[in-house]
């Protein structure tokens, strides 16, 4: 089969989730709802967040974090599976599939990292409540966030970097709705085996890495909560790690068996990514809202001003 550079081909056509022109309308007003309503409760997260000084605590640092991370994440897909709903050509610059890839790698491993040190603020504060202070202290907040956006640019930068070599054939085609660098692999003439090397690697490492973190902040949280002897104690103390853990639950749920599964454009994969990449930023700021008493409470007390500055200036 001939082979050309991929600097030779100048796009990629994304196939999208479907070909049906009602039902792309239907689904871009959709996304489209999904990605406002993302956009508006990360923001109000942050907003509050900035503005509450009695939520100025490392688990909201963390929190306010996170939503700008969430929004960052489904920017870097949504507004182009936007564009494709409503084009009849749905292409992507080959610069700007593999910037999306490069992105979508940074976003992944951001978000997997940020939960890991969530996970850890849990632990500090329940196995260790005397301590948390001096523990969690703001230097270490800082240091944690930004080795969490480091650690994953340079992963994305190793990957994108060895993407650059690759070959692609005549056939431009993505079964796709973004691109993904597991998506890449089947358009390749020219050997991707150790770009495939290098992607499981990533993923083992961030999967297990991250995930370890988790499970251990866990076993001794568990641990620490069944020790306390009142079953008050015991449920506040697993009531504060409950939106952390539907949080990751959702994540690495979809996300690991995206990037561990073989590459087939099966109609899973496009599930899968939808999950990780739409709605898990979608649904973050309203689990953290609505199990989150201190949250729920800044909020209702932003509205309320905002509501007197509008009587105000009526009058």
């Amino acid at each position: 089969m001939a082979s050309r550079n991929h600097s030779s081909i100048t796009e990629f056509i994304l196939l999208g989730l479907s070909a049906d022109p009602h039902v792309q309308v239907l689904l871009f007003v959709l996304f489209l709802i999904i990605y406002l309503l993302t956009l508006l409760g990360n923001l109000l997260i942050i907003l509050v967040i900035h503005t509450e000084s009695n939520l100025h605590t490392p688990m909201y640092f963390f929190l306010s974090h996170l939503s700008f991370q969430d929004l960052f994440y489904s920017s870097v897909t949504v507004p182009k599976l936007l564009e494709n709903l409503l084009s009849q050509r749905k292409a992507i610059s080959v610069e700007g599939c593999l910037a999306q890839v490069f992105f979508v790698l940074a976003t992944t491993g951001i978000e997997a990292c940020l939960l890991s040190v969530m996970a850890y603020d849990r632990y500090a504060a329940i196995c260790h409540p005397l301590l948390y202070g001096q523990v969690m202290n703001k230097q270490l907040c800082e240091r944690l966030v930004w080795g969490s956006w480091v650690v994953a640019f340079l992963d994305a930068l190793v990957n994108i970097l060895l993407a650059l070599n690759i070959d692609f054939c005549e056939v431009q085609t993505i079964h796709h709705y973004s691109c993904e660098l597991p998506s890449l692999f089947p358009l390749s003439c020219s050997d991707v085996s150790t770009n495939s090397a290098m992607l499981l690697c990533s993923a083992l490492l961030h999967a297990i890495g991250t995930c370890l973190l988790i499970v251990f902040s866990y076993v001794r949280i568990l641990s620490t909560i069944l020790s306390i002897s009142s079953t008050t104690g015991r449920s506040k103390a697993f009531f504060t790690c409950s939106s952390h853990l539907t949080a990751v639950t959702l994540f690495y749920g979809s996300a690991i068996v995206r990037y561990l599964m073989p590459t087939s454009g099966s109609p899973l994969e496009l599930i899968l990514s939808i999950q990780y990449s739409v709605i898990t930023p979608l649904v973050n700021p309203l689990i953290y809202s609505w199990k989150n008493k201190e949250v729920k409470a800044a909020l209702r007390r932003m509205m309320i001003k905002y509501l007197q500055c509008l009587s105000t200036e009526e009058i």
